[in-house]
């Protein structure tokens, strides 16, 4: 089932209020665990990084060897952790590190000791902050709502296959790609073929959800040259499934929806500043005054909405 939403401010803004109230809207859709992928000003130096600690009396000792593989990789902290105040055995920690040589290989080395200490996201604009719960327990729980950026997703999650863990939620970032972060609606049938695939160029999943497969293969593409435009169009052609996802960079929103268009969406609003979601009453949460919906119910399609270049063009793609 799951329920998903995008919201784009023409300047930075109360985007983390913004998504909970259309998560919250949407919290019939899946109360097992909520997400949200938000977007900050981008900084000038170093990443933001977001990570979960599967044991809170060990996070001085997990932090340190974190620490240790971020120093050899040529970086370090810019500013002291900080981390949530819950009771939960699990605890989300978020870390400011300067600049890193090479992410890919850092990414894989820090990955060795995911097992205690997983990253959810790396970017300059980007954090990834996601717990079980609904979407007012994680806002609660992880000051959301106080959070201003320009653009973000969120995600209510309905588990069917994988487990339900902090680390299982949606969004999920493209690791090891900074920025860039998806929520989806439905489900892969041929994730394991083409997790392989992936698997033998070198990247890592970390879970079983076929939606992080989505946001890896997104980003494959374009790091080899495919526009985001023409990589969406792509997924809806080679990967088979009855999906709906919005990926999300530092610079944009995109959508794709399957040949079948089983999976809603809907939006209201024109870019720069716009909402999207599963439902029309969620986004009509956020849009008060009568005005129209866009429904996207046919087969097939994508689009590109411009987030933090307000002047860009939209730009779409045939699949």
């Amino acid at each position: 089932m799951c329920g998903i939403a995008g919201r784009i401010l023409h300047a930075p803004g109360p985007v983390g209020r913004d998504l909970v109230e259309l998560m919250d809207a949407q919290v019939h859709r899946g109360a097992d665990s909520t997400g949200f992928a938000l977007y900050g000003p981008p900084r000038d130096r170093g990443f933001v990084v977001r990570a979960v600690g599967m044991d809170r009396a060990a996070l001085g000792r997990d932090l340190d060897d974190f620490l240790a593989i971020l120093r050899d990789h040529g970086s370090d902290l810019l500013e002291d952790p900080t981390w949530d105040g819950a009771d939960t055995r699990h605890v989300s920690v978020r870390m400011v590190v300067g600049d890193i040589r090479d992410l890919a290989r850092w990414s894989r080395d820090a990955d060795g000791i995911s097992e205690r200490f997983e990253i959810q996201s790396v970017g300059r604009s980007l954090e990834v902050v996601k717990d079980v719960g609904t979407s007012a327990e994680v806002a609660d729980k992880h000051g959301v709502r106080d959070f201003r950026g320009t653009h973000g997703l969120g995600h209510a999650r309905l588990a069917t296959e994988s487990s339900v863990s902090p680390t299982a939620s949606h969004p999920f970032w493209a690791r090891p790609f900074p920025d860039v972060a998806i929520v989806h609606n439905g489900q892969i049938t041929d994730y394991y073929l083409w997790r392989n695939r992936l698997e033998r160029r070198g990247y890592r999943f970390m879970t079983e959800n076929d939606s992080e497969l989505i946001a890896v293969w997104i980003s494959d593409r374009m790091r080899h040259g495919t526009s985001k435009p023409d990589a969406l169009g792509q997924s809806i052609r080679e990967i088979d499934g009855v999906f709906t996802y919005l990926i999300a960079d530092e610079r944009s929103i995109g959508f794709a929806k399957d040949r079948w268009a089983i999976k809603p969406l809907v939006a209201m609003g024109e870019a720069p500043e716009l909402a999207v979601a599963t439902e029309e009453q969620a986004v009509r949460r956020i849009y008060l005054e009568e005005g129209d919906v866009i429904n996207y119910d046919g087969p097939a399609m994508t689009r590109t909405w411009p987030a933090s270049l307000p002047d860009a063009p939209i730009v779409e793609a045939a699949a």
